[in-house]
């Protein structure tokens, strides 16, 4: 018999009762875990499976008889292969057993165990390590689902807490403070990740999409705008461009310019700078608002998750041999959400670096050479030393396509 008390449910014979034989089955010879992965580890078990944060393990109850004997050592942060991130991040035992704790808590609802340490605290990691995961691995759930986290962030729970609260119902438990034995015939260690900031669908549970987690996000902030504008022949009102400001590195050095030919094509022209303090709600609304939007390659294009459907995200690409990461990061994930993308890649004439080096040095004449020395020093030469000066002549077709896109 099992009493019910806050969703949880209080048990002291779960080990032997034909619930726990029946979905013992349900694993079969299935691994309980799959490092097939490039990008993230993840455990996968449904039967008696028992959570033990004390020991840092995850153990699945095997019956008399059975010969499974796997034990898998994983880090929950889809960060496979970079040490760096991953050694901050804590260790869990996952294995199959026949002796464990007795159970102190029994969930009638699947769990998700993740960390939130890594590289979060900067938006683009914020989704591509950790809300795009979390989204491709519990949204088949639709809330009823127990989330569970290592290396806990409390900042990070609030600043997302509409996100969270959208994906589970249920109050998040701290992995690292929780003492008890909880039990569920259904967990997942780990979260499901792929190419940066993307779902593949043919692979995802359920065949979840980008397309999805875009309608989610926007449910998510309750943003009113589905569509970008269709202008038509005689359009009713302006159409908004939205420039991300950065006030640090990859400035825009002629603003005002910019702003003053973007007004002269006919748009209406916001300007805003979104960073990791940004009120989340109120910049989702805003980035909702428009039609198309624009920046220097850098993380306050993540924003995009809030766009409308059909609309334009223009990433403007620093000089370097940029355009592989820019195209990776914001480019074909934008696509696959269902928003039309531009980029542009600026000149030798068009960026600061001529400030730095004479104009016959390696680095403007061969720069992929340089990308041989690591991303480190890539960012620190290419993305950190370098703003921009936008030939308004040279880039006003881009806004001109994005302006006929708004009218098909």
């Amino acid at each position: 018999m099992f009493l019910r008390y806050n969703n949880v449910y209080l048990q002291n014979n779960f080990p032997g009762s034909s619930l726990s034989t029946n979905v013992q089955e349900q694993q079969g010879s299935k691994p309980l875990c799959d490092f097939s992965n490039f990008r993230a580890n993840v455990c996968e078990m449904r039967g008696d499976v028992r959570v033990h944060p004390k020991a840092a393990s995850v153990l699945f109850m095997e019956p008399e008889g059975s010969r499974r004997d796997e034990v898998w050592k994983i880090k929950p942060y889809p960060r496979k292969g970079d040490e760096f991130c991953l050694s901050h991040i804590t260790e869990l035992t996952v294995k199959s057993s026949k002796v464990a704790a007795e159970c102190t808590r029994y969930h009638d609802v699947p769990v998700v165990i993740f960390s939130l340490t890594g590289y979060t605290g900067n938006l683009f990691h914020d989704f591509t390590d950790v809300i795009v995961p979390l989204f491709t691995t519990a949204a088949q759930f639709d809330g009823e689902v127990q989330f569970l986290i290592t290396d806990m962030a409390l900042w990070w729970t609030v600043k997302y807490h509409t996100l969270l609260q959208k994906l589970s119902k249920y109050p998040l438990i701290d992995f690292s403070k929780d003492d008890q034995v909880r039990c569920f015939k259904h967990a997942i260690v780990g979260t499901h990740a792929y190419m940066e900031f993307t779902i593949d669908a043919a692979k995802s549970p359920n065949g979840v999409t980008m397309v999805d987690f875009n309608r989610f996000m926007r449910a998510a902030y309750s943003l009113p705008k589905a569509a970008a504008a269709a202008l038509g022949e005689s359009p009713r009102v302006k159409p908004r461009l939205l420039i991300i400001k950065r006030h640090r590195t990859r400035m825009f050095l002629n603003l005002e310019e910019i702003i003053g030919m973007a007004e002269e094509l006919g748009f209406e022209v916001v300007i805003d700078e979104a960073n990791v303090s940004s009120d989340i709600n109120g910049f989702a609304r805003l980035v909702n608002s428009v039609d198309v939007m624009m920046g220097v390659h850098g993380a306050g294009l993540t924003n995009c998750v809030f766009l409308p459907q059909n609309a334009t995200l223009i990433q403007i690409v620093p000089f370097g041999g940029l355009d592989w990461i820019s195209r990776t990061d914001f480019g074909n994930p934008s696509e696959m959400m269902g928003l039309r993308y531009k980029q542009y890649a600026i000149t030798v004439d068009e960026s600061s670096l001529t400030d730095h080096y004479p104009r016959d040095h390696k680095i403007f004449k061969d720069p992929i050479s340089f990308h041989k020395r690591g991303f480190e020093f890539i960012r620190r030469t290419f993305m950190d030393k370098q703003n921009v000066r936008l030939d308004c002549k040279r880039f006003r077709p881009v806004l001109l396509e994005a302006l006929d896109n708004l009218n098909q």
